[in-house]
């Protein structure tokens, strides 16, 4: 049986990140599948031509300036969705930053700010939300790992955001444990090597060791946030019924063989 294009129809949908990458691109294919959606960024003018690209092709979005490291912030934006949107049904926490550093570089004050902007900006949200998702028997929550949160690396220091990544795939196992009574499928997609326009700048760089990197992927190539996007709505749609505490791996098979 043909995949419904509508899957998401009459549901809403809170994406954290939209202004730009994967945020984006989850915005636009969300958006498309039927879903209203509801972005927030700290980018302003990213965050409003994600809007006018989703309206542009026929889609509904509104998007809000929210720092999701702030408590105070998150939880009166919840409240506000509550008001003006109804019912949500689906928490996309996309949005995340990160700092790259090896072990004997890594500052303290470097290691509390990837967790402020890689752990925090992914609870806050979950927190605040999740009572509107109880409350609907097919919600459901899908985190964003990465293949940093189940592998280590010999060519990037990051302890930080393995760290990180790593709490949010068990996060995401300990949150579909709490949200299995309520019907609440909880996910994750781990994403590899994607190129954005993040990604360009420090990772795929020309003077970065991890430039080539496509040479160890099995699939022999970068990945899209297109195609995150696409698992991500796999996994929020009601295709993905019998699947929660799950971690998708999106990675062109990187994370499952050894190079060479």
């Amino acid at each position: 049986m043909p995949v419904s294009s509508q899957r998401l129809a009459g549901k809403t949908a809170v994406i954290t990140g939209t202004a730009s990458g994967q945020g984006r691109a989850a915005a636009l294919a969300f958006a498309e599948a039927g879903a209203v959606v509801v972005g927030c960024d700290m980018d302003d003018d990213g965050a409003a031509a994600t809007v006018h690209k989703v309206t542009a092709a026929g889609g509904r979005m509104s998007s809000s300036r929210v720092d999701l490291t702030d408590e105070t912030a998150v939880a009166a934006w919840a409240q506000d969705v509550a008001a003006n949107q109804g019912p949500v049904h689906i928490l996309y926490a996309n949005a995340a930053v990160t700092r790259f550093a090896p072990v004997e570089q890594l500052t303290f004050a470097d290691w509390k700010w990837n967790v402020e902007h890689e752990m925090d900006v992914v609870f806050l949200p979950v927190k605040y939300f999740w009572p509107q998702l109880i409350q609907v028997r097919d919600a459901a929550v899908v985190l964003v790992g990465s293949t940093a949160g189940v592998t280590g690396s010999m060519t990037n220091g990051r302890l930080a955001h393995t760290a990180a990544k790593g709490a949010v795939v068990a996060m995401t196992k300990q949150l579909a444990a709490e949200g299995a009574p309520y019907g609440l499928r909880v996910n994750a997609v781990s994403p590899g090597m994607i190129r954005t326009a993040a990604t360009e700048g420090n990772l795929l760089a020309a003077d970065h060791p991890m430039r080539s990197i496509a040479g160890s992927i099995p699939l022999g190539r970068i990945g899209t946030p297109e195609e995150v996007a696409k698992c991500a709505l796999f996994l929020a749609s009601d295709e993905a019924s019998y699947v929660t505490g799950a971690n998708l791996m999106v990675d062109g098979g990187w994370s499952a063989v050894l190079p060479g």
